[in-house]
């Protein structure tokens, strides 16, 4: 609809949003159907199979903030769409590549803004052999969910309470101290150049200790430094290869066979996102998160009319720009000025000021208010925003604000 005197503008408030992607019409079989992230427990049966709760979701409960629901639609100002579908043939790459080692998920951080519990079932049913987390809290939210999956918290322990949170769980304890908690199967970590969490030596090791671990901290950037890292790892557990040996990570697991050991603690890569900042198509790795909204408003600038705080955008010659009503509230940073999105199949430019809740995208054209715009997906690459940020695509991802009061999410396993 238009509106104003010069007509050059157009809006649509209670538009609701298409999907990019049906889950019902675009998942290979078998495919899990989808509903609102908030809605979906209600219409799910749960059992207990294989040592973890199954959910088994219906397509039919009518969610009126489902696309397509029987009761209707509601807008929602961006859906998240993550396909397990993509999980799974990730951790089936990285399976072949270790060549033996075990994979062990790492799901931290809420799966790294892609969703825990449905993560790591994929990942459990794709024959990972650990969950691995950063506090006591998250692991006992997988543990209700995963009663037989072996479950390491990697962070600190900062109390007795949470050692007995941890005991009574069956979580296991990443440690650098040398007064191991009684009752706990723990994982000593030796710092062999990462300069964070770790030990300088091992001591004398008790019936507790169940692995060795350490972290590399070049792996993604300079393999050099990566080797001598696994070098000194390799010495100083040697006289203890009978126990759970395991140092590498996503980029390790990927480029570094000397630093497999007996496992790999894989994060990034398993949720298709390079570790070295390049396509993940590279190492094989397909992204499983991919993020869509649409033009709220279309409008034409004149010369010298500008576009968000700072007038930092001033059109030199008639401008269309559409505004998209996704910003730094919802995780879309506020230094990705210059990023490209997909609007209606062609990148096009982020510009002005990132608001908290809009950007602006200066179009070719005229576009129709409604228009698809896709943020992540589609060729629109983390690493691509990442670049742009001068951060890494880690963070643009896990900055993705999945509330269901500012975003739809979706999961499909297609």
């Amino acid at each position: 609809m238009s509106s104003g005197p010069c007509g050059r503008w157009r809006s649509s408030p209670t538009r609701p949003m298409a999907p990019a992607r049906s889950a019902l019409s675009t998942s290979r079989s078998p495919a899990r159907t989808t509903q609102c992230a908030r809605c979906w427990p209600r219409a799910s049966s749960r059992r207990k199979m294989g040592g973890r709760s199954s959910s088994i979701r219906s397509s039919s409960s009518g969610c009126a903030t489902s696309s397509g629901g029987a009761r209707g639609t509601r807008m929602h100002r961006s859906e998240l769409t993550v396909d397990l579908g993509a999980v799974r043939r990730n951790a089936r790459t990285l399976l072949r590549t270790l060549d033996g080692s075990q994979l062990w998920a790492v799901v931290k951080a809420n799966a790294y803004g892609h969703g825990a519990i449905d993560v790591a079932g994929a990942l459990v049913d794709e024959g990972a052999g650990a969950l691995c987390v950063a506090t006591v809290a998250e692991g006992l939210e997988l543990r209700r969910e995963f009663s037989l999956v072996r479950i390491l918290v990697m962070g600190p322990t900062a109390s007795s309470r949470q050692v007995a949170e941890a005991r009574e769980a069956k979580l296991e304890l990443a440690v650098w101290d040398e007064e191991l908690p009684e009752g706990v199967r723990v994982h000593l970590k030796l710092d062999t150049g990462m300069g964070r969490w770790g030990l300088s030596e091992l001591p004398a090791l008790s019936a507790e200790v169940v692995g060795l671990m350490t972290h590399l901290a070049t792996a993604d950037s300079d393999p050099a430094f990566a080797e001598q890292q696994v070098e000194l790892f390799r010495e100083a557990t040697e006289p203890y290869s009978d126990l759970m040996r395991h140092a590498a990570n996503s980029a390790a697991a990927l480029r570094l066979p000397s630093a497999r050991f007996d496992a790999a603690r894989c994060g990034v890569a398993l949720y298709g996102l390079s570790p070295f900042g390049e396509d993940p198509a590279v190492d094989g790795l397909e992204p499983a998160l991919s993020w869509h909204s649409y033009l709220a408003q279309v409008k034409q600038l004149q010369p010298g009319e500008s576009t968000g705080y700072g007038r930092r955008f001033v059109a030199e010659k008639p401008t269309w720009i559409g505004i998209v009503p996704v910003g730094y509230g919802d995780g879309f940073r506020r230094d990705l000025t210059g990023t490209e999105v997909r609007v209606g199949g062609e990148l096009r430019p982020v510009v002005g000021t990132v608001s908290m809740d809009a950007f602006a995208v200066e179009l070719e054209r005229e576009e129709p208010v409604g228009a698809p715009v896709t943020i992540i997906g589609q060729g629109v690459l983390a690493e691509a925003h990442a670049a742009v940020a001068g951060t890494i695509n880690y963070e643009v991802l896990t900055g993705v604000v999945s509330d269901p009061r500012r975003a739809r999410r979706v999961v499909v396993d297609a």
